[in-house]
């Protein structure tokens, strides 16, 4: 440990293998600060943020830099670049800086607050007169994307140049992948001295992302007093059904209810109950409301521009509006979620990234990562990424990233599956560091662990904490059959995809739920109902290949041995090159299920 408050000597630097033009190098601390989600406050008062950051900048340049012994290298337009000679100025600085901005906070509302966030990293740099150049510069600007609003983040190099406890707080990020970096560097939250480092509170830097729908009560098509109820009822099923996503925010009926029968402009819907669809229609009866006939018509609409979304005309009877599990309620429930999905995906096909809201990107990446075609599968991952980068303080993305790079290599198309194991793991860490209770994200983590790490202790703790935190949480019990198949019971995770699938009634990736059951029910060793799931998810996407790899399973231990072979032909197109040491490199080979699956594609010939 070098002496405190002193740089770490540098290692040894010839400069003249590594300088490709003559400027000098010397040994610098770098700080790099930019103010968190500036775009969207210049949106909304572009005079007021200009003129605080303004004098924010003035004031650290005349006064707080020079304290802490610092040299203002360059204005950044949101940001500053300083260098210092020591880690505990920097980091000094940087305390005294998340101060100086926040001081106007107190009368702003949230979401007008200025914070900023810091990254600092010690490190040889390259100068000339006016600015720094080199590797390590470009590392603090990468560290401070791993900052929350207020927070500073530093390098190893800074991390050895403190005390804990008389120079800093220090907390151990573990080793972080960073972009355009190969390999993870370690990283540490600083705060101030003998103090937790200071977070703003996650809900004010998280931007929605679940578009709110407004159901109104449906109207009756007659006069009589009875008829009146029964609109309540449709509504009522359907709200029901619809809170069980996590993908919407479904305003109260209490709230709706008022605009049943009134002549009013989708746009003041909107307005009034801060909505972005809603969804309305009227009915016709044929007998008593007791037990008589309906003829439903249901309309979603975008709120803001009026345009339908979808609408459908069918029939229903009065008591099945009574029933828990309406049907007349689900069609509607169902047809309203994927409708309202599919004009998100519309959106990122037809716009710029930056003009969509954050919901849409959350939606639209989540469903074009659950589509079989290859190009809709990477355009998901650059709608979250870009959302990842927007809001940096969201879990969600982080968590739905990592389950893309578990996606990735499952679909057998990852050109190099350790690595997207290890930037699946980074994803979970980092919505994890955010929100340490994010039940998406433990599930995700365990998916991660059990499917591509062969780690099954680890992954089960993760989805045990997972379900306890969030009873109701698909994914949790979904990836919990997943790890039953593959190191507990047959019959357990027979049961765990079953609940999933209770949990979800009419999820838009029905698809992939009825997969893991397929898998189970062949896991179990039972092969009818293993086939009969699998076309099932095979008639919602015909080009999943690990669906193809279950149905492959069943067929192959129920002793079809023909039709196997078939399906081994239908795989090979789906990913092309496929070989048993492509589905090894998949996760771990140790346990029984994965056994299973690479003697069934050796018996119908798979090579090696």
């Amino acid at each position: 440990m070098p002496e405190t408050g002193k740089l770490p000597e540098p290692d040894f630097v010839d400069t003249a293998a590594i300088m490709p033009f003559a400027l000098p190098i010397s040994q610098k601390v770098v700080l790099v600060i930019d103010l968190v989600e500036s775009v969207r406050l210049m949106e909304a008062d572009e005079a007021g943020v200009v003129a605080r950051w303004h004098d924010f900048a003035q004031a650290a340049q005349n006064f707080t830099i020079r304290k802490h012994q610092g040299r203002l290298v360059k204005s950044l337009g949101d940001g500053l670049m300083v260098e210092f000679e020591q880690p505990r100025d920097a980091v000094n600085a940087a305390l005294a800086l998340h101060g100086e901005i926040g001081k106007g906070n107190h009368a702003l509302l949230p979401e007008r607050q200025m914070h900023l966030r810091a990254g600092i990293n010690a490190t040889h740099v390259y100068t000339d007169h006016n600015d720094i150049f080199g590797a390590g510069v470009n590392l603090a600007a990468r560290l401070a994307t791993l900052a929350g609003p207020g927070e500073t983040v530093v390098s190893a190099s800074v991390r050895d140049g403190l005390t804990d406890g008389l120079d800093a707080s220090v907390e151990d990020l573990g080793p972080c992948y960073l972009k355009h970096l190969e390999q993870p560097v370690q990283a540490y939250r600083v705060g101030k001295a003998g103090a937790a480092p200071v977070v703003v509170a996650r809900a004010q830097y998280e931007a929605p992302m679940q578009p709110v729908i407004a159901v109104i009560p449906f109207d009756a098509r007659g006069n009589e007093p009875e008829y009146f109820a029964v609109g309540e009822l449709i509504a009522d099923g359907v709200i029901a059904l619809l809170t069980r996503s996590a993908d919407l925010t479904v305003i109260s009926r209490l709230s709706a209810t008022g605009f049943r029968g009134r002549k009013v402009e989708l746009t003041e819907i909107s307005q009034r109950l801060s909505a972005n669809y809603v969804l309305s229609g009227g009915y016709w009866l044929v007998g008593s409301a007791g037990g008589g006939k309906l003829l439903v018509t249901a309309e979603l609409a975008d709120a803001q521009s009026g345009q339908i979304v979808w609408t459908e005309r069918f029939n229903a009877d009065v008591g099945d509006l009574l029933h828990s599990e309406s049907e007349c309620a689900s069609r509607i429930a169902q047809a309203c979620h994927q409708g309202i999905l599919n004009r998100e995906v519309k959106r990122v096909q037809l716009q710029p990234t930056a003009t969509l809201t954050a919901y849409s990107l959350k939606l639209s990446g989540i469903s074009l990562m659950h589509r079989s075609a290859r190009e809709d599968f990477e355009r998901g991952r650059s709608v979250l990424g870009a959302l990842a980068e927007r809001h940096q303080r969201s879990a969600d993305t982080y968590a739905w990233l990592a389950k893309w790079h578990v996606l990735r290599v499952i679909r057998g198309i990852s050109p190099a599956p350790a690595k997207d194991a290890r930037d699946a793991l980074d994803a979970c860490r980092r919505a994890l560091d955010i929100a340490p209770d994010h039940a998406l994200a433990l599930a995700v983590q365990g998916y991660a662990l059990c499917q591509m790490m062969g780690a099954g202790d680890e992954a089960r703790v993760c989805l045990d904490r997972a379900i306890a935190l969030a009873p109701n949480e698909v994914h949790a019990w979904l990836y919990r059959s997943v790890w039953s198949s593959l190191y507990g019971s047959s019959q357990d995770c027979v049961d765990e995809a079953l609940h999933a699938r209770r949990l979800s009634p009419f999820d838009p990736h029905a698809y992939f739920l009825e997969t893991v059951l397929a898998s189970a029910y062949a896991f179990n060793r039972d092969y009818d109902q293993a086939l009969e799931t699998a076309a099932r998810a095979l008639k919602l996407d015909r080009n999943h290949a690990p669906t193809l790899r279950a149905m492959l399973l069943a067929q192959v231990e129920a002793g079809h041995i023909d039709v196997a072979r078939q399906t081994l032909q239908q795989l090979m197109v789906v990913t092309p090159g496929f070989t048993i040491s492509a589905y090894q490199s998949m996760g771990s080979g140790n346990s029984p299920g994965r056994k299973r699956v690479v003697a069934a594609l050796r018996t119908v010939g798979l090579a090696e």
